[in-house]
Order: structure tokens, then C-alpha cells, then sequence
């Protein structure tokens, strides 16, 4: 019987090329040089795991994704869900953060053979295109993962995955908790261990003063000191990065993927030596945050329909409005924090550390439109490419089987429909828990109005279209700037307000830029650009226009290496769009008096002269926007009217084409 376990093997090999890791962080760039090591028990943890399985894991029969079973309220019959925090929420819980790290190293150390190893969990995404679980691929499909993109399913089929990846991690979790040996301090952890659910990061609320997009915790530093069941030590940050044991060079084919025994993001170098550059990531997420934060809001705001918010699979018939969807806008936040990295490759990206936190984010968002818009669900569509289990073409709808994700031993996956109420798979969100579970399925009025708050609260900063409402009862924007605190680093600015002469009678114009091309365009993941000012794009390295002052916002192609296509991963049929906003960048022209209004008199031939398109790969080549095979750019605007309570989201027009970028 197969049981999870962790060891600790040790390699001269890993040793000697970890010594030359270069890794920049947010911190001054340092070397590492030790070999990066999990929590030391004092013990056989092998020996010890392979008795106890992880409750239950028998290899003879289908692992079952259950969640994690409630909890009860003090004094109560009823049961108690306990929430997902934000990542940097969770962290000032000391206990449960210390049992986060711990769980995470532990479970990133469970030798890969292990059918609930890291290795193997992440590999259910993408590579190596294994079977997991028993689930056979269809014919022809078997160079692909199980995940699906581009699909109606893209949403709810990562709603099992994360709850899976939970389910392991609150087991070991549990299991730590138990090893401390003082008996109140042993309380005191099983207590916090009850509570555990997976972190998110939110990468459209403004961060603390002072800090950047990315968390400390995530790229600061290679190591983190921890106090354990057998006392503080310092051990590598498993939030940091993923190390192989052993990478599989069969599978990462693509050079220097195949060379790279950790997970990087924006890689030093292009050898075995590259570390990772999380400065660079924190840059790159800096300037687009006010990019990622106006389309998140207009998301919520001007998407009422589950097909267009949830994929981004675009239809050559469909009208201008719409073109953005929550798929998309996970692509950029995929490119950004992986510039070249893991990250940002479709079938690599599991393997960081980063890419659960994202999508338990991408999830929560899921969670808060569906209370907005519960009549809207799943329906019948045909998969644009296909998965490890679906064929291109296949229909999927709502009963659908999420693949390879069972919700009994008797072979029953879960569908769509089962996961409607996430509350089944044991958990909500922080900012969720008082809102009845039943909201999730049918209109609540009150609840709406309390979402409508929070997300004018935290994502509205950027938009007109809260101007109004800054003093209303209830209402505080999030933007947390202090102006005698400390700078915000790294490019990252505070909200730019703008001027009240934007909104006109309780109405203004949002300008967007609309983005569409083929998934494998370039055969490579890419950016698609737009700068305002100047005469062209920035002049120099465009792999630092993530990080030009100039840049308005990035719309990312997530897309699948070179060398993976032509092993036999298809996605020669998916077509992408998205949006990059252009109002605020436009506001704060008015606002300096570059520009007299956002009406289209004003803005259009402002925009015809200093608006500019670049396109860029993750390798930093640099791409005529018109050599780019199918790219289209398109410049749009909308009437909007703004909000006239706290709790109320702004109501959008009509969507007028004005003019071709590219």
C-alpha cells in the first residue's frame, strides 16, 4: 500500500548547483549558500507518515476530494465553515501561519512517486501528462493536462483543485499540529490547525503603505525562520520557490525549462544557475496595478452573463462590450508574476508556489460575482481546445464530470453543479462569512448591496465612478495611503483620484482598449502593450516595459512553449481576448490639464497621437504589433453612470467603436 510520506534526500549534485543560485529578491540580491532543507522533526517523518496515510488514502480505490468537513460553532448544532484569508491576514496569525509553512514544506517534500506529492498534485494542471488518480485521457488528448482553458469550465473546474490541494495540506497540517509536546502549546496549535483553510492573494486591493502587489512572505526571501515541534530553525521558504526531486527533462523540453531544477520567476539568467528576480515581479505587478484593479472592478460592474465573465474564448461575431473576461485577466496576473518564469507558461505554472495563491484569489471573485448574478451558470458550449479528458469540440455544460476529481469511491465525479455552493467543499472567504450560503443560488438583495460595497470599497479606487460615494456612510476606500507614512515602493503609486469635472451630471466615459488574437500567435506567451505620451513606444530593453512609467496596462496571451506545440500540445484553435482600461490614465491627463475632458472631441485625437501599441514575448523579443497573425486592438468607450450609494455598483451604456490601434 502507498502511503504520503516525506523524505529528506540530500545530493551533491542539488547541492553544488544551489550554492550558485543567484537570487534577487525584494530584498538586496543575495547568493544562496546552503541547500535548501525542509522543517528537521527529529524523527523518521517517512516512517511515521507511511503508518498513518493521510485519512484515508487507500491506493486500491479512487481518492475522494471531500474539503474539509465543518467544524461545529460553540454553543451551536450548526455547523462552522471557516474561511480563506488573504494571505497577508494570515500571517498575522502566528500559529496558523507557522502550520501554513510547515504543511507547504512538508508536502513539497513528499517524494514525487506520491500520488498527493506536490509534484503530483500540480502535475494534474499540466505537465508531466500522466495520468492522476486512474483517470484515463481521451485518445489524442494525452499531451495535454486535465485543466481547462479557454472553456466554460474554466472556473468551476479549479474550484475541486483547490480544494484538493486543501484537503492535503489540512491533513498535514493536523498532523504537525499534534507533534508539539507540551500539552498547551499542542492545544494551542490544534486549535489554530481546525481553522485552516489555503490563503489567497489579492492583486487588486491596495497594498499595506509601504509594501508592494507581491506579499513579503512570497518573494522576499529563500528561507524563513519557523518555530516548530522541535524548536526555530531556518528552512527554505516553500513559498519562495518549488524544487524538483528530480526534474523530470523529458517533460520540460523546452530549453532552459529543462535545465531549471526550481520554479523561478523572471529568471537571473538562462542557465542552471537562474534564480529568481521577484523585484522585477513586484514591478511589473506595481505599474499594472491600476490596470488590474479598473478591470476587475468593470468585471463585477458590467458583466452580468457566467459565459463572457468567466472565459475568455472569444467569438469573431460578438459585439465590442464584453471582450474582457475573469480568464484573462488571470492570464496577466500568470504573465506578470512569472516574466519569463513558470509562471507564465500554461503548462509549467503549477509548480510555483504563487500559482495557488492566484487562483484561491480568482476563485473568491468567482465566489463574490456569483452572489451579484445567481441566475447565471454553466451552459452547453463546445470545449475551443481540449484537456487530458476532453476532445476539442466536446460539449461540456454543467454536469459535465470535472476530471480527475471524484466525489465518491463508486466513480461519481463532481460537476458544476455540485460545486455551485462551494460551502459543500468546507470553506468560504473572509469577507464572505456572514453572508447566508443560500446567496450563492438566489437573489439576496441585501446581500448584493453588501458585495456592491466591498467591491466598491476595495477595487474602486481607480474608476470615476466612485466619486461620488467617497463620503457616503459605509464607505472608506482601501487605498490605505498615508501621506505622511512612507512611499509606496517599487513604482507602486497610491490611487490616483480623478477629478471631479470627469462626472457630469452622475455620468462620465470609460475608454477601454479591446484585445483580441490567437492563443499561439507567436508560438509563445506574450504582451500586448499600450503606452500613453511620447511619439512611440519606450525606447531601450522592452523587456522592461512592464516597469515603464509610461505603460497604461498589459494584456497577456497565455500560451504553451514552442517545443510543447510541437510535442503534440494543440491550442492552434484557441482564440484570446481581453482589455486594457484606458480612464484612469486619461483622467489624470485632465487632471494635469494635457487634456480637457473624456469626451470623445477631446480624447479620441489625443489618443490617435500618444496612444501606442508594443508587443513583447516573455523572452524579451520584441514584435511588430502588425506581424503579430490575427491581433486586433480597438479603441471603445462607454457612457457610465456612477453610483449614488455605497452599496450600489455603476451602470453601463451602450459600447461605441471609435478607431483601430492595430
Amino acid at each position: 500500500m502507498a502511503h504520503l510520506y516525506v523524505t529528506w534526500p540530500l545530493s551533491t549534485a542539488r547541492l553544488l548547483f544551489v550554492a550558485a543560485v543567484f537570487v534577487a529578491a525584494l530584498v538586496p540580491t543575495v547568493w544562496a549558500t546552503e541547500e535548501p532543507a525542509p522543517y528537521n522533526y527529529g524523527f523518521d517523518v517517512h516512517e511515521q507518515l507511511s503508518r498513518r496515510s493521510l485519512k484515508p488514502y487507500n491506493p486500491n480505490t479512487p481518492f475522494v476530494v471531500s474539503g474539509i468537513a465543518s467544524g461545529s460553532q460553540q454553543g451551536s448544532n450548526k455547523p462552522k465553515v471557516y474561511p480563506r484569508q488573504e494571505v497577508r491576514e494570515m500571517e498575522k496569525n502566528a500559529d496558523l501561519w507557522t502550520l501554513y509553512i510547515l504543511g507547504l514544506s512538508m508536502m513539497q517534500y513528499t517524494p514525487q512517486s506520491q500520488l498527493l506529492s506536490y509534484y503530483q498534485v500540480a502535475g494534474i494542471h499540466g505537465v508531466p501528462w500522466v495520468e492522476w488518480n486512474g483517470v484515463a485521457p481521451k485518445s489524442g488528448s494525452e499531451n495535454t493536462g486535465y485543466c481547462t482553458h479557454v472553456s466554460e469550465l474554466f472556473l468551476t473546474w479549479h474550484r475541486p483543485y483547490l480544494a484538493l490541494y486543501e484537503q492535503i495540506l489540512f491533513s498535514l497540517v493536523e498532523y504537525i499540529a499534534s507533534l508539539y509536546k507540551n500539552e498547551t502549546e499542542r492545544a494551542r496549535y490544534q486549535a489554530a490547525a481546525a481553522q485552516f483553510r489555503i490563503p489567497y492573494m489579492d492583486w487588486a486591493a491596495q497594498p499595506p503603505t509601504g509594501e508592494s502587489v507581491l506579499p513579503n512572505s512570497v518573494g522576499s526571501s529563500p528561507y524563513v525562520k519557523i518555530t516548530g515541534p522541535n524548536g526555530v530553525q531556518r528552512i527554505a521558504n516553500p513559498l519562495y520557490t518549488y524544487m524538483f526531486k528530480p526534474l523530470n527533462t523529458t517533460m520540460f523540453i523546452e530549453n532552459p525549462y529543462d535545465l531549471w531544477v526550481t520554479t523561478v520567476r523572471s529568471p537571473t539568467t538562462q542557465d542552471a544557475s537562474a534564480g529568481s528576480n521577484n523585484t522585477a515581479v513586484s514591478l511589473a505587478l506595481n505599474q499594472n496595478f491600476q490596470s488590474i484593479q479598473q478591470r476587475l472592478y468593470t468585471l463585477f460592474s458590467n458583466y452580468q452573463n457566467f459565459s463572457t465573465f468567466s472565459n475568455e474564448a472569444w467569438i469573431p461575431t460578438s459585439s465590442s462590450d464584453n471582450y474582457d473576461s475573469l480568464e484573462s485577466l488571470h492570464d496577466t496576473i500568470h504573465t506578470l508574476t512569472g516574466l519569463q518564469g513558470h509562471m507564465a507558461w500554461i503548462p509549467f505554472s503549477s509548480f510555483d508556489p504563487i500559482f495557488f495563491l492566484h487562483h484561491c484569489m480568482v476563485d473568491r471573485v468567482f465566489a463574490l460575482w456569483q452572489i451579484l448574478n445567481p441566475e447565471s451558470w454553466v451552459m452547453p458550449t463546445k470545449a475551443v481546445l481540449a484537456s487530458y479528458t476532453t476532445s476539442e469540440g466536446e460539449i461540456q455544460d454543467s454536469q459535465t464530470a470535472l476530471t480527475p476529481f471524484y466525489k465518491s469511491a463508486n466513480g461519481t465525479f463532481w460537476t458544476s453543479d455540485d460545486i455551485r455552493d462551494m460551502g459543500v467543499l468546507g470553506y468560504t472567504y473572509d469577507d464572505m462569512m456572514d453572508f447566508p450560503r443560500s446567496s450563492l443560488l438566489a437573489t439576496n438583495s441585501t446581500t448584493q448591496g453588501q458585495v456592491g460595497a466591498l467591491i466598491n470599497r476595495l477595487y474602486g479606487s481607480s474608476s470615476p465612478a466612485t466619486l461620488g460615494i467617497i463620503n457616503s456612510e459605509g464607505y472608506k476606500r482601501s487605498d490605505s495611503s498615508d501621506a505622511s507614512g512612507p512611499a509606496q515602493p517599487l513604482g507602486l503609486a497610491g490611487p490616483h483620484h480623478a477629478p471631479s469635472s470627469v462626472v457630469v451630471n452622475n455620468v462620465y466615459r470609460e475608454w477601454v482598449a479591446n484585445i483580441h488574437a490567437p492563443k499561439q500567435a507567436l508560438n509563445s506567451t506574450f504582451f500586448v502593450d499600450l503606452f500613453l505620451g511620447g511619439s512611440q513606444v519606450p525606447a531601450g530593453d522592452p523587456s522592461a516595459w512592464a516597469y515603464s512609467p509610461a505603460l497604461v496596462g498589459t494584456m497577456s496571451v497565455f500560451a504553451s512553449p514552442s517545443g510543447l506545440s510541437m510535442a503534440g500540445m494543440d491550442m492552434s484553435g484557441g482564440h484570446t481576448s481581453g482589455v486594457v482600461p484606458l480612464t484612469s490614465a486619461l483622467a489624470q491627463k485632465v487632471a494635469s490639464g494635457e487634456l480637457a475632458s473624456l469626451d470623445p472631441e477631446a480624447v479620441e485625437p489625443y489618443l490617435h497621437q500618444f496612444l501606442h501599441c508594443g508587443v513583447v514575448t516573455t523572452g524579451g523579443t520584441e514584435v511588430a504589433p502588425h506581424d503579430v497573425p490575427g491581433l486586433g486592438v480597438t479603441i471603445v468607450s462607454s457612457r457610465v453612470e456612477v453610483p449614488t450609494s455605497a452599496e450600489e455598483l455603476p451602470r453601463w451604456g451602450v459600447v461605441t467603436d471609435h478607431f483601430d490601434l492595430v
